[in-house]
């Protein structure tokens, strides 16, 4: 693409350098080791690292075009741009250069702190069962029809966000489903993807270590609704989707949704879209959903009340793009499980096992009020929290274990660079040790009657610990990496499955049978 037509609609400070509007720029960066002959390198100011720092590698890899932040010396023959905001012009920039992809899509961004994964799977589905192919960005990978890509971010960065959707549309994707986290949000990866539709899940804390505060997270995640939703939508209905049951739901719908027809949803609260009865097993829920004057039945594989919350999600936002309710019905139905969450490795003469990546006090809390209505013996809980993270969390994690729990092994998550016994540590001033008290290792399991927690810093002898002590009527889940397959301890990234690890030890287990994959 000609620099000319590359650089329209972008706001430039200054620009040095030759001005060879004629320019064939042949790629976009902003990883320096990328670029080849021609590129065009944007700096932009990582979490850990600047890519003004990487100038001279971009330009020694082959670029020509620099676009940056600050002042900085370049060769004579490099055209420098300088701009306000490096990571807005990245995405300006690759919306034009991969040309304007979303345009073409009906695009949905999923956003909230808990929910966003199992509702872009059920949205998959309902899609597919409608007929449409539909392109998935998300925690476990992106997708579509004959690909499959590892995510190394929840949500892309700009330039790769705009290719995968490029790349998308060309295959013949005519929907999109994205989680959008809150970090996507404030560093603007996704202010240049035109999106139709919106839905606010829920908002409890995560990632304070970043936003510092919830006024701070709530307000990254509203600035999707009042600047990026806006800018982007081609429907002409509902541009919004709103959880009711949620108290900063209902704040978002009173500040932005003026601007955006939101269609709101709820278990608890009056809601647009709400059921007027349901019923929650261990096989699934079944439930008559009411919208407006209008019902339906629909039944879902999916466990648990938040679940319910996550289908109604789903249910509205199909809604608002007119799907028909045959196939909404049949989408819930037939989707297929949600990788490590409430996924089920055991099988049926053994110990319920279930793995699950709730790594918030909210996510744990919920996933322990729905497993532990069905329990007939214990609740075994094993679970960690992550090194270098929101350590606010902790303690409240560990209350909400512990209160739900009849045993709970404290363990590794990620630890990165903390000691792993320091947050473990941290999780413990949260648990009332005049109730539940500690015990050792050694003493594990305690007696059938007691409550208690133990540590366990291993966490595959955690988990061995857990199935190994648990009885055929009792429940085991194990929370926080859900469909992780590593383990990152200090700067090392090992391979570690919690779901692969759960079946091996199950399947050594000299009382086990045949193993369910469901």
């Amino acid at each position: 693409m000609n620099l000319s037509a590359l650089l329209n609609g972008l706001d430039i400070m200054g620009m040095t350098g030759p001005a060879d509007s004629a320019m064939d720029v042949t790629s976009l960066c902003y990883n320096s080791r990328q670029c080849s002959s021609n590129s065009l390198f944007v700096a932009i100011s990582g979490l850990k690292s600047d890519g003004h720092d990487y100038i001279d590698d971009a330009i020694g890899h082959g670029a020509k075009v620099v676009v940056c932040e600050r002042e900085v010396t370049t060769p004579p023959d490099i055209t420098k741009i300088c701009v306000e905001n490096g990571r807005k012009a990245l995405g300006r920039l690759a919306r034009t250069f991969y040309g304007d992809p979303s345009s073409s899509l009906v695009a949905v961004g999923v956003v909230g702190t808990n929910g966003k994964t199992t509702i872009t799977y059920i949205l998959e589905s309902i899609f597919a069962a409608a007929g449409f192919r539909c392109g998935v960005l998300g925690t476990v990978n992106y997708r579509y029809p004959g690909i499959r890509m590892a995510a190394p971010n929840t949500t892309p960065e700009s330039m790769d966000l705009q290719r995968i959707l490029r790349d998308m549309a060309e295959s013949g994707v005519t929907h999109l489903v994205a989680e959008v986290s809150s970090h996507a949000i404030d560093l603007r990866r996704v202010d240049d993807c035109r999106f139709d539709l919106g839905i606010f899940t829920n908002l409890t804390q995560d990632h304070l270590d970043y936003h510092k505060t919830m006024e701070n997270y709530y307000q990254a995640k509203k600035r999707f609704f009042s600047e990026v939703l806006p800018g982007g939508r081609k429907l002409r209905r509902h541009s919004m989707v709103v959880n009711v049951d949620d108290p900063w739901g209902k704040r978002l719908v009173r500040e932005t949704g003026a601007g955006n027809r939101p269609l709101t949803f709820g278990i608890e609260e009056n809601a647009d879209v709400r059921p007027s009865c349901f019923d929650l097993s261990l096989d699934g829920i079944k439930a008559v959903i009411e919208v407006g004057p209008a019902s339906f039945e629909m039944a879902s594989p999916l466990i648990g009340k938040f679940n319910l919350s996550n289908v109604l999600a789903a249910v509205s936002a199909a809604i608002a793009l007119r799907i028909p309710t045959e196939a909404i019905c049949r989408g819930i139905e037939t989707m297929t499980a949600v990788p490590g969450r409430l996924e089920k490795v055991s099988g049926l003469a053994q110990p319920r096992v279930f793995v699950d990546y709730a790594h918030t006090d909210d996510a744990l809390r919920r996933v322990l009020e729905s497993l532990c209505p069905f329990k007939q013996g214990r609740m075994i809980t094993v679970f960690g929290c992550g090194g270098d993270r929101d350590r606010g969390k902790r303690p409240l994690m560990g209350k909400v274990a512990t209160n739900y729990s009849d045993l709970t092994i404290l363990t590794s998550d990620n630890p990165r660079s903390e000691d792993p016994l320091a947050i473990i540590g941290d999780i413990e001033v949260g648990i009332n040790r005049q109730s539940i008290p500690k015990g050792s290792p050694e003493q594990w399991p305690l007696e059938p009657a007691g409550r208690g927690y133990v540590v366990i810093p291993d966490r595959r002898q955690a988990i061995e610990a857990a199935i190994r002590s648990a009885r055929p009527s009792d429940i085991v889940l194990i929370a926080g990496k859900g469909h992780e397959d590593y383990q990152i301890i200090g700067t090392n990234r090992l391979h570690f499955d919690d779901r692969e690890t759960a079946k091996e030890i199950l399947e050594s287990s000299p009382s086990s049978t045949k193993i369910d994959h469901e």
